[in-house]
């Protein structure tokens, strides 16, 4: 053991302790270090003297050793003391301070003055392994050497199967380079048709085909038989598309007595045929199937890739390659439905395709309630039905446009209405015979959604976009819910997609997000009885909220954002309603292609892509809501200690109003039509606000002929605002001229000058007007120089000039009454602009503080921070001069122009006041009720987002249940005992139990990686409850 000297950490020094561990020690190390994930939470022991952040590091040794080094760090300053100091961490269980999850720490025991350290440890070498590109530079020259070799026969051995001499054939696909006669080559490549040969013409390979070299391929038979009456295909011409290129061979069909059609000849060797009569052109599963993934996965066009293949099989331009690119677009479209088709169930149902019903073919969300499926038999009696509402989102794609080529009678759609496109015919029925209904304007801001959906350019295009109604939690397209908008986002169009989605729904709570709700809602109900009564909502749903995404919200007036707010609303967690724009990233790469399809490839086309982007976010939610639940859970532990903490701050003063604010708020929740707790009542007073009812007093006085102007181009009221604006100046330049220092560079000292020589023209120009309203000034002037001698007037910088307004004059000299007015109400809203200027950056400045201390490290991180904050503090120090101003200046104008009462909510600013400890400045009741309203409802979303994530972690695998259910029911005897043929019944049978099989893995998979978290989740509920229960007794 060795002492020595601690490493530089961020606290007192420690001597250095090194241990070498036995075989013995090693191992209980080793099993000691298999942790459970910790929270996303900040752990610090304390001592009664010093408080250090604990880190230890291990490292098992080539030799079994195991060294560890345990260092103590100061924690951030904020950082609260989690584990009482008599605790260890082995000992730490969930109690009521501390509702973290019991961890396990190695080396408990030892004292907390001992610092551990392992002295003479090295970093790992670098190998070259580190830089493989580098290294391969060095070997770049034999690989070059070994590709050119392969281009020769490598060997001049004889052939590899007959050991005949001279084989002169090589194929490109087969493993290794070995030569075979032509024999040899047709025998090993009855099973491998479609590989690509290569002939030794005695200098190089060149190209040749298996046809070229004799062989037939027969279907109908087991492969390597012939067929006894083979029937040719049409012109002994067949061209099979496949992944090594577009490829031309003979082919037999069998004309046996008892053979099959010549399409089912080709399914049946996995063989797809372009048409259903004398098919001359096929392609290959794999094929379909690769182009079909790649699609999803690189938007690539059929166009590209068809192309891709063609150079595959000839990349030089020499050889005439047939073109089979219509027919290969053909296939891909039919195979992307019989593949929904099939996924979907429809090939077990003995009522075949036809009976297929609207939406049936989509892929469902099973996070999302759904009645009989994943929903608990009793879910209407619940007494938390809010866990059982249902979320959708609204939204419109103007990227997803389609030109005006072809037509419906032309390019029908396959599976018109099966999946997440509507019934176009029913749809556009619809539409026509509602198209007259006008669309009304938006009383909010000026939404273009709501103002332009009848004017938006559709010059050559028969559909402007697309709209879409999404599941707004887990960001999945619903069944029929996606439509064609024929020129902008109008009413008409989207209730249709709205109405028909919910066709599918009997849950009794519905909360809507669309970016324009504030309006689309407001006669939803009335435009409802013009849709078929088939589609009219059901009396089931009771409780039915709108709401606008968060990311819009602030575009919209303030009534808005308190009304439709997902922050303030109960029952809705976390959730946010911008799903449809996060889909569209995904979805938009295959506009330049699908715009150019006819209706009907469009609408299959993009109904394949929904339904494998919901397909995809089915098998991710395991990772998904686990994710989303380790972020919930400290959130809402940090958020409800948060609202502990202001309630404790405000019970001594607001304990009357406590109880009040929660009477509202609750009232509030239970029946929106109550006052709205998050609206402020009092009218804010603002700059703006008085400006504009100065000029419209002004505007008044001009219609009526009263009007006193004395000069054209400036009335009273814009005389006393331009001086404030003055002032205000003078106060940035004498702070911007203070922070310059002595060392100025010409650049700096110039702007300065530029701004003083600005502000000097400004302040004569306006002193010359100022003298017209108050002729005492001029004597009030030359007083005041006569009394400086002349001496100050000589150094007077345009900062320092005293630009002598009704409250400067006070009673010295005579005023106009109503300029004193008029200063009064500027004076009044400047004082509470800058109180709400303080109040924001005193919680702008403890918010980045709060971050600074918990994630920042290093020295260019700190800089910037530092740097934010020094901004943030000047902001405060201008705020805080510009209340003292107003505030003297209301103290003299207060007794001249009679007002009282003003006090109560302006007082005297004292430095001392200019702190955050609630995040609040003094003020008024409202803006603590607002607050405590605020604080409450981050603490309750929180909440309910952990509930409504696990609620929905239990629907998914109960839906997971059900859905393998149908598989299982689908694959029994009894539903395919009308299926004569046994190869196709054990093919149906097989097919069942698969995506049974799969469901059930899906759902025991995300059952396992969801335990833990769960089990950490009921933990902070019970440690919860317990500290609620103790807050009340």
């Amino acid at each position: 053991m060795s002492m020595g000297p601690g490493p530089s950490e961020a606290g007192p020094p420690h001597p250095v302790q090194t241990i070498i561990c036995t075989e013995a020690m090693s191992s209980a190390l080793k099993n000691s270090l298999k942790r459970k994930r910790k929270p996303k939470l900040n752990f610090y022991r304390t001592t009664p003297v010093v408080h250090y952040r604990q880190h230890t590091q291990y490292q098992v040794n080539n030799d079994g050793s195991v060294s560890y080094t345990l260092k103590r760090l100061l924690p951030p300053k904020n950082a609260k003391a989690t584990i009482p100091h008599h605790q260890t961490h082995a000992e730490r269980t969930l109690c009521d301070s501390d509702t973290f999850f019991s961890i396990p720490e190695p080396l408990d025991n030892l004292p907390l003055e001992v610092s551990l350290d392992i002295l003479g440890q090295q970093r790992r070498k670098r190998t070259a392994g580190d830089h493989p590109l580098l290294t391969w530079l060095n070997h770049r020259a034999l690989f070059l050497r070994e590709m050119l070799r392969l281009e020769g026969r490598v060997s001049m051995g004889s052939c590899l199967e007959c050991d005949g001499p001279n084989p002169e054939y090589k194929c490109q696909d087969c493993f290794g380079s070995e030569l075979h006669c032509s024999d040899c080559i047709l025998s090993v490549h009855v099973h491998h048709p479609l590989h690509r040969l290569q002939k030794w013409n005695g200098q190089y390979f060149e190209r040749i085909s298996l046809k070229a070299l004799g062989l037939r391929i027969q279907l109908g038979h087991v492969t390597g038989q012939q067929c006894a009456n083979p029937h040719r295909a049409f012109n002994d011409d067949f061209v099979i598309i496949d992944v090594l290129g577009i490829h031309e061979v003979a082919l037999d069909f069998c004309g046996c007595a008892m053979a099959e059609s010549h399409m089912q000849q080709l399914l049946r060797m996995s063989l797809f045929p372009s048409t259903t009569s004398d098919p001359k052109t096929a392609a290959t599963f794999r094929i379909l199937e690769q182009y079909h993934l790649l699609s999803f996965e690189s938007k690539i066009s059929a166009y590209e890739f068809y192309h891709a293949l063609h150079r595959m099989s000839d990349n030089t331009g020499l050889l005439v390659v047939k073109d089979r690119y219509e027919s290969f677009m053909r296939m891909i479209r039919e195979w992307r439905h019989l593949k929904m088709l099939k996924r979907s169930g429809r090939g077990h149902d003995p009522k075949g395709i036809d009976a297929t019903t609207q939406g049936e073919c989509a892929v469902l969300c099973p996070a999302c309630p759904h009645p009989g499926k994943n929903l608990p038999a009793n879910w209407k009696d619940a007494p938390r039905r809010w866990l059982y509402g249902l979320f959708l989102a609204i939204d419109a794609n103007f990227r997803l446009k389609r030109k005006a080529v072809s037509n419906d009678s032309v390019d029908p759609s396959l599976s018109s209405g099966w999946a997440y496109f509507v019934d176009d015919e029913a749809y556009k029925g619809f539409l026509d015979s509602n198209s007259d209904n006008a669309q009304e304007k938006s009383t909010c801001l000026s939404h273009n959604a709501v103002n332009m959906a009848d004017t938006k350019p559709n010059h050559g295009l028969a559909a402007t976009g697309l709209g879409t109604v999404d599941c707004a939690r887990h960001n999945m397209k619903r069944p029929n819910a996606v439509g064609d908008l024929q020129k902008g986002e109008r009413y008409v169009n989207m209730d249709y997609l709205f109405f028909s989605t919910l066709h599918h729904t009997v849950t009794d709570t519905l909360n809507i997000s669309y970016d324009i709700a504030c309006q689309w809602h407001k006669k939803l109900w009335h435009r409802m009885a013009a849709f078929p009564v088939s589609m009219q909502l059901l009396p089931a749903f009771t409780t039915i909220s709108f709401f606008v995404p968060k990311f819009h919200l602030p575009a919209h007036i303030e009534e808005c954002q308190t009304s439709f707010s997902f922050n303030f609303k109960s029952g809705v967690g976390r959730t946010d309603g911008e799903a449809p724009e996060r889909g569209w990233a995904n979805i938009n790469p295959v506009a330049s292609s699908t715009k150019e399809m006819g209706p009907g490839a469009r609408r299959d086309t993009l109904d394949d892509y929904f339904g494998d982007s919901n397909w995809k976010k089915v098998v991710k939610l395991g990772h998904t809501m686990l994710n989303k639940l380790k972020d919930a859970l400290p959130e809402r532990q940090d958020h409800h200690e948060a609202f502990d903490d202001l309630e404790e701050g405000l019970r001594g003063e607001y304990s009357a109003a406590l109880t009040q604010w929660r009477e509202q708020v609750e009232a509030w929740e239970c029946d929106p039509a109550k006052p709205n707790p998050f609206k402020r009542r009092v009218e804010t007073v603002t700059m703006a606000s008085v400006r504009l009812e100065l000029a419209r007093d002004d505007q008044n006085d001009i219609q009526t002929g009263t009007c006193l102007a004395l000069h054209e181009d400036c009335t009273p009221s814009v005389l006393i605002s331009t001086g404030l604006e003055l002032e205000e100046q003078q106060r940035r330049l004498k702070a911007d001229r203070t922070g310059l220092g002595i060392h100025a560079s010409d650049n700096q000292e110039g702007k300065i000058l530029q701004r003083n020589n600005t502000l000097q023209r400004r302040i004569d120009t306006w002193t010359k007007l100022q003298e017209l309203y108050m002729p005492s000034l001029a004597a009030l002037r030359v007083n005041e120089r006569s009394v400086s001698g002349g001496i100050a007037a000589a150094v007077t910088t345009p900062e320092t000039i005293k630009l002598w307004l009704p409250s400067q004059i006070a009673r010295t000299a005579p005023c106009d009454t109503r300029l004193q007015t008029i200063e009064w109400k500027l004076r009044y809203a400047q004082a509470h602009d800058a109180l709400r200027s303080l109040r924001s950056n005193l919680r702008a400045q403890t918010a980045i503080l709060k971050y600074k201390d918990r994630n920042l490290r290093g020295q260019g991180a700190n800089t910037r921070a530092r740097n934010t904050l020094k901004a943030i503090e000047a902001r405060l120090e201008a705020a805080a001069s510009t209340y003292e101003r107003a505030h003297k200046a209301l103290v003299v104008l207060a007794p001249l122009v009679n007002q009282t009462g003003w006090h109560s909510s302006l007082r005297p600013l004292n430095r001392t006041d200019i702190r955050s400890m609630t995040d609040l400045l003094w003020g008024e009741s409202e803006d603590m009720r607002i607050e405590w309203c605020k604080a409450r409802a981050r603490a309750m979303r929180w909440a309910e987002e952990v509930e409504l994530l696990k609620e929905e972690m239990q629907r998914i695998l109960q839906f997971f249940e059900w859905r393998a259910q149908c598989w299982d029911e689908r694959g029994l005897e009894d539903a395919l005992h009308n299926v004569v043929d046994d190869d196709e019944r054990e093919g149906l049978f097989a097919y069942a139990k698969r995506q049974a099989s799969l469901c059930r893995r899906l759902a025991e998979s995300f059952r396992t990686s969801w335990t833990d978290t769960l089990a950490l989740a009921d933990s902070f509920n019970d440690s919860l409850v317990a500290q609620q229960d103790k807050d009340i007794d």
